[in-house]
Formats: structure tokens, sequence, C-alpha cells
């Protein structure tokens, strides 16, 4: 099972976001049947089928074993990934895109940035899996608590200078055999619900 999986299908985009499968998937972090399922989700065990086999279909469920349960065998499975995350490219003529208005400063360019590496990381993850082959990449992820507005506004022109200084140090348009690779880094406010309240920084 994999930590993350991008859903780029719009097919199995459709199934992943109905109620019933998508209660099913969370289920199934676990292994579970269709019978053990039932209970959970307060469904016939029918019914439970009927959802998982459209979600084995798209990729989404794996049988991970058969067992014999008297004169019926019994199908134990789990979800293909512990988390999904569906990619602006199920909907491309509404995908946003970051080239149409690029300013650094805008929440909405923002998240049609975050859309661009859903998407590229998911064609990356999508055709390594294929080839049984890793994907190289890199995140740093941390937070940052400002006094002031003139305290964040002088954090991003310090970090805009570092990232680009560090850019020009290693980047080569001339390197035979080099790969180019896009650099994202964001700032944003933590939504208050998810704000931590400890007081650290």
């Amino acid at each position: 099972m994999h930590d993350v999986a991008v859903i780029a299908d719009p097919a199995a985009a459709e199934v992943a976001l109905d109620p019933v499968r998508a209660r099913l998937l969370a289920e199934l972090t676990e292994p579970g049947s269709a019978t053990t399922l039932a209970a959970e989700v307060g469904l016939t065990r029918q019914k439970v089928n009927y959802h998982l086999r459209a979600l084995e279909e798209h990729g989404l469920v794996e049988l991970v074993e058969e067992r014999r349960r008297g004169n019926m065998t019994e199908r134990v499975m789990r979800a293909t990934a512990a988390g999904f995350v569906i990619a602006p490219a199920t909907l491309p003529a509404l995908a946003p895109d970051p080239s149409r208005r690029p300013d650094r400063l805008s929440a909405r360019w923002l998240v049609a940035v975050a859309a661009r590496v859903v998407r590229e990381v998911g064609a990356l993850l999508s055709g390594a899996a294929a080839e049984g082959r890793r994907v190289a990449t890199f995140a740093v992820e941390g937070e940052v608590r400002f006094a002031s507005a003139a305290d964040r506004a002088a954090f991003a022109t310090g970090l805009a200078d570092a990232v680009t200084a560090l850019v020009a140090r290693y980047h080569d348009d001339t390197a035979p055999g080099g790969r180019t690779h896009r650099v994202v880094l964001a700032v944003h406010p933590i939504p208050h619900a998810e704000e931590p309240r400890d007081g650290r920084p």
C-alpha cells in the first residue's frame, strides 16, 4: 500500500467521490472483506461487493487474499493507498493554469501552482510505478509565526533572494543529460482550526 496515490482518471475520481465508496476506501486502510465491511457501513454484503468491484476495477482497492468459508470464497481487499488526491487533470477544461496570471502574492495563484504540482508529480508517480522506479523529489515543510506584516514581507524577500541565488548557482542550461526540475516554495497562513495552540514556532 502506498502512502498517497493521485487519481488522474475522471472515471476513477467519480467512483472515489461516491460517499459509500469513499467510506469503504477509508475502512480499507486495513484489509477487510465484504462481510466485515458490511457490518461497519451498515449495508448488505451483496451491496458492499458491488461497490468493491467498482473500486477494484479502477485500481483503488486490491486483492490481498482469498479465504474459503464453507461453500463460498471470501475475498479480502485493501485500499491501494492510505490517502488519495484527485488531480486537476480529471477536469482538464477547468484545471487552473498558473501561467495565466502569475502573482507571487495571490492565494489563488498559489492554488494554481499547487494544482500543477499535484498534476506533474502524479504523472511522474504513475510512470515510475509502471517501470518499478522511484521518483526523485525533495520537500521542506515548516511553520513560522510572524510578529507583524512587515516581518512577513521581509521574510518573503529574504526567501526569494536566497532561492534566486541558489538556483543561479546550480542551474546549467548546457549540462549534457541534465534534467530540469521545478522548484516551488510557498508561505501561507494556517487556517485557524488547524493552528497550533501550544505556542510552538
